[in-house]
Order: C-alpha cells, then sequence, then structure tokens
C-alpha cells in the first residue's frame, strides 16, 4: 500500500505593501458583519518629494467583511503565488488549502465549521470593491486612484463533490501584489496565534522593520482606528488600553522591543516603537516539500493516480489544460458514476488532455452548462453596481454636495444611507 501522503503547512503569508497601511474593515463583529457595510478610513505617508499626504480609502463590502477574513486574503496568495503565478488563480480542493494554512488538521479540527467558514470567507471578500485615491502603484512606481476587487470564485453545486473550487484573482489586484515592490512575505504561524487586531499591527511592523529600526510616532488615535480598525467612538483611555494590550503581545513574540504611548498634551497620546529580534533570525519562507504539494497534484490524486504519475502529468500538460480535465472527469464520476468509463477515470483523462492538448477533443456540452449554472448568482447585483459607482465618483473627486456623511473621524456608514440620501435629492 502506498504510504499516507503527508501535508506540508504553509510558512508564510503574502502582504500588500499599501493594503496593510489600514484596516480592511472594523473590528468589532456586530459592525462588521452588517451587509451594505462602507467602512472609510485614511492614512499617511511620504510622497517623492518628502512631504506628508493623506490617502482616503473606501471599502465597500456588500455582504460585510470580518477581520479574520484576512488570514484567507493573505494566506490564499501566498498559495497562489506557489503554484501558478502566470495564471492568477487557484484551483484546489478547500481540503487541501485549510491543510496548507493549517486550519484543519488530523486531529481534532477537520469538521464542517472549517469548511463552511472558509466558504463564507470567501463569499465576502468576493464581494469587496476597494477604492483609493492615492495608492501606491508598485510598477509604475507613483500613486494612482484605482478601483478593483479582491477575488471571485466558482464553487461545485453539491457541497460534499471533490472538484476543485476555482479561485481568481482581480488583475489590477494580483498585478500589485505580484510586483516585487508591491509585497512583502510573513511568518503566516506566528500571525495565525495573534488575534485580530494584534495581527494588524504585526503586519505593519513587518513592513515598516524591514527597513527600519524605529517606526516614526503616530497619533494613537489615527492608529487604533486607521490601522487597527477599532471603533472611533472609543474613549481614549479605552484606546489607550487596547493598543497596549496588541504591543504588549508583539512584545511578548519580540516583533516588538520597545513600546511607548506617550503622553503630548492633555488627552492625547503618540505610540513610539523599536524594532525587536524577531526580526534578526533568517525566516524561510517555504521548503522543498512544500513546494512539491500542489493543488494540481493533489486533484489527480484523488481521481486515481499515484503520486509520482500525478507528478509526471503536472510536468508534461499546460497546468490550465489538465486542471479542466480533471475537473471534467470528477464531474462524470459525480455525474454518471465509474460505469461511464470503458476502462478507468485515469485512462479517460490521460486520453482525453492528449487529445485536446493536440486539439482534437473539447469538453463537453453538459460540463459547460454546468459551470455556467455554478457561476450564477455569484455575480453583483445591478443595484449594488450602483451604488459602487456613487463611490467610486466620490472618492475620485465628485462634488461635494454629493458626498456621503460620515462619522467625524472616519466612522462606517451603510449603503442604505447613500441611496435614502439620493432619493431625497430627487424628490427635491
Amino acid at each position: 500500500m502506498e504510504p499516507a501522503r503527508k501535508y506540508h503547512p504553509a510558512r508564510s503569508g503574502i502582504g500588500q505593501l499599501t493594503l496593510v497601511e489600514h484596516a480592511l474593515c472594523p473590528l468589532d463583529a456586530r459592525q462588521s458583519a452588517l451587509e451594505n457595510l462602507v467602512h472609510s478610513t485614511t492614512y499617511r505617508f511620504t510622497d517623492d518629494t518628502g512631504k506628508r499626504r493623506s490617502a482616503k480609502v473606501r471599502v465597500f463590502c456588500p455582504l460585510g467583511l470580518s477581520a479574520g477574513d484576512e488570514l484567507y486574503l493573505w494566506g490564499l496568495l501566498a498559495l497562489t503565488m506557489t503554484h501558478g503565478v502566470d495564471d492568477a488563480e487557484l484551483r484546489a480542493t478547500p481540503h487541501w488549502c485549510l491543510r496548507r494554512l493549517n486550519l484543519i488538521d488530523t486531529r481534532g479540527r477537520r469538521g464542517g465549521r472549517q469548511y463552511k467558514l472558509f466558504e463564507d470567507s470567501l463569499r465576502r471578500l468576493s464581494a469587496v470593491k476597494y477604492l483609493s485615491d492615492n495608492f501606491y502603484d508598485p510598477i509604475r512606481r507613483e500613486h494612482r486612484r484605482v478601483s478593483f476587487g479582491f477575488l471571485s470564485f466558482s464553487l461545485p453545486q453539491d457541497p460534499n463533490s471533490s472538484r476543485a473550487w476555482r479561485i481568481s484573482w482581480d488583475p489590477l489586484f494580483f498585478e500589485a501584489v505580484n510586483a516585487a515592490a508591491g509585497q512583502f512575505r510573513f511568518d503566516l504561524e506566528c500571525y495565525r496565534s495573534l488575534d485580530t487586531a494584534s495581527r494588524r499591527l504585526f503586519l505593519f511592523a513587518c513592513k515598516v522593520f524591514a527597513r527600519r529600526t524605529e517606526l516614526p510616532p503616530m497619533e494613537l488615535i489615527d492608529l487604533g482606528t486607521d490601522l487597527l480598525g477599532f471603533a472611533p467612538t472609543l474613549s481614549v483611555r479605552n484606546m489607550k488600553v487596547k493598543v497596549g494590550r496588541c504591543i504588549e503581545r508583539l512584545k511578548k513574540i519580540g516583533v516588538v522591543q520597545e513600546g511607548m504611548i506617550k503622553k503630548t498634551r492633555p488627552g492625547e497620546y503618540r505610540v513610539c516603537l523599536t524594532r525587536g529580534a524577531y526580526f534578526d533570525k533568517a525566516r524561510g519562507c517555504a521548503t522543498h516539500a512544500a513546494m512539491r504539494d500542489d493543488p494540481l497534484c493533489d486533484s489527480l490524486v484523488g481521481v486515481g493516480f499515484d503520486v509520482h504519475a500525478a507528478s509526471r502529468l503536472v510536468r508534461r500538460y499546460p497546468r490550465r489544460l489538465l486542471a479542466e480535465w480533471v475537473d471534467i472527469t470528477q464531474a462524470v464520476l459525480e455525474r454518471f458514476g465509474p460505469s461511464f468509463f470503458r476502462k478507468s477515470p485515469m485512462a479517460y483523462l490521460v486520453d482525453s488532455v492528449t487529445k485536446a492538448a493536440k486539439g482534437n477533443r473539447t469538453p463537453p456540452d453538459w460540463w459547460r452548462e454546468l459551470r455556467r449554472e455554478e457561476s450564477r448568482g455569484q455575480d453583483e447585483s445591478k443595484e449594488a453596481m450602483a451604488v459602487f459607482s456613487r463611490l467610486q465618483s466620490e472618492v475620485f473627486g465628485g462634488p461635494a454636495k454629493d458626498a456621503v456623511k460620515v462619522s467625524e473621524r472616519h466612522g462606517f456608514t451603510s449603503v442604505r444611507s447613500v441611496l435614502q440620501r439620493d432619493e431625497k435629492k430627487q424628490l427635491l
């Protein structure tokens, strides 16, 4: 018998340099879980002339967004760039993804709850639209106005299906992440061990301390609300306590050597951090074994191939073509059963992909229709896109009278309030 295959958890995640400058959603689960949420925030940066400037950001979340979703966002990016960067697409079973992210194991964490959380997170991330008026473009090396989503997906209709999930990244977003000057790698195991607020501070520290030994002094309120995502209604006293806890957690793991919250004037504080011994150690991002743990090989093994035969097929045929016929073969097994094949599922797949590579075979019509059915209902509604276009106009310099009122310090507003305001204008 063939020995059980070993899965190697991913050691590194990938963060986008601009996105870690601010919170993508509120930390408060009661706020972030709201549908049609619009999270508004700002962050400061230094331009080419050395001047400090501000960037305005809106994150449009029709299905809400959880701070815990960032683990899937940064983790799946790392898995995608390890296997098939050119496609900007990840095709893998949910079991493979969760095992590589170390969210399930062979002991207790392997129930349906982890799969449901993963699917729910993908749904929320797929609906997100990100807008910024000063996003740094790492390819053109300038700050630009941008609008993009994160990802889209295509899942089998049957929740018990063994077919791979297809996760496609937004081209503009993936371009910004794929550029050498637009990403950084971080210790995914350390990231998982922290709470959601400390995770955001950890990523920001990984970005800044890679180039300097001290964090520029930041206002406590700005750091707490804009970067970490605490509610803007928190009192200064409570904000100081919550931010202080995050600093202490990073101190314990050596990310921060010294962290102080200094009082500058009554009711105002500044946060000062210095780099810890954590960054003095050389940290590998991936092992050779992890590189061999390919999601396409995993799917081929699921069809019936052994590991060596699966590896040969991956090396021989284009990934996209092979992944397509693996999905067709698995769909045949689930739709028609093993009796459909004259010899075996493996023989059918090899024969099909060989002829398809020569241009002598195309996917069956019923499979194309199945893919279309699975894609229905995952597109954004016309109403959501109309609201998004209004927000885009506002962020990119729309008339001041059309601006949406938000809380005094980068709070949140719902799409419903935007629509109600527009209706009142039409009546007037």
